[in-house]
């Protein structure tokens, strides 16, 4: 059973920690190591180790999370982290970016923009996890294309493309969690073939990106149904 990722929520304000802390725990694969409501307590908890991901509000009473983030890279620290802030300046951002920040999460956000940044870190910490080495290039650009949310076009098999890859993932999304779709409920949504619709399905069952199960109720053969895994 694949170890569940550790994250330390960082705000300075309980109650927005506390709504951190619920929302990550409500997202598969992820358990909270820790809370801290200032720099130095997020400091001495990383220091601590035992922390894989760090949700880093960047206003911080004493000192800025960007701060916090140049320390644990000169301590040679390697946890990762995802800003959670407020802060729009395109400067911050770039600086973000430039120190190696995983992603960018702006307030106000939904559950449902907080579960999918981590859902897609959690897809990227499973790879750059693993064992071994890369066959080759494309794989590389398969794992830095995770946190984007994208899939380079090149990693896709002979025949698929990117955009119509992003209309099933998006119909599956858009579709409701207690419930899968049918390759020919996917054709509908998006416009493509029945047999268009079951490649890209197939493709992504392949890639784990999504989950087939046995749709019962009809007559004949159950009918397969798909869900983001």
């Amino acid at each position: 059973m694949t170890a569940a990722i550790r994250v330390l929520v960082v705000d300075d304000e309980p109650l927005i920690a506390e709504a951190h802390v619920a929302y990550t725990l409500r997202v598969e694969g992820f358990e909270v190591a820790g809370v801290a409501h200032s720099g130095r307590a997020a400091m001495a908890a990383l220091r601590a180790g035992g922390v894989d991901l760090v949700l880093l509000d960047l206003h911080l009473p004493d000192m800025h999370g960007l701060e916090i983030v140049r320390g644990l890279r000169a301590a040679g620290i390697p946890t990762d982290v995802l800003a959670v802030t407020s802060a729009r300046d395109l400067a911050m951002v770039r600086s973000a970016a430039a120190l190696g920040v995983a992603h960018y999460l702006l307030k106000p956000f939904t559950f449902a923009g907080f579960r999918d940044k981590l859902e897609r870190y959690a897809e990227y910490h499973r790879q750059m996890h693993g064992d071994g080495q890369v066959a080759a290039q494309h794989e590389i650009d398969r794992v830095f294309a995770t946190l984007r949310g994208n899939v380079p076009a090149d990693s896709l098999p002979k025949g698929l493309d990117t955009a119509t890859l992003d209309l099933v993932l998006g119909a599956l999304r858009a579709a409701p969690p207690t419930r899968g779709l049918s390759a020919a409920e996917i054709a509908s949504a998006t416009g493509v073939s029945r047999v268009t619709a079951r490649r890209y399905l197939e493709h992504l069952a392949g890639t784990g990106r999504v989950v087939r199960s046995p749709r019962y109720g009809g007559p004949g053969r159950p009918e397969v149904e798909y869900r983001p895994a």
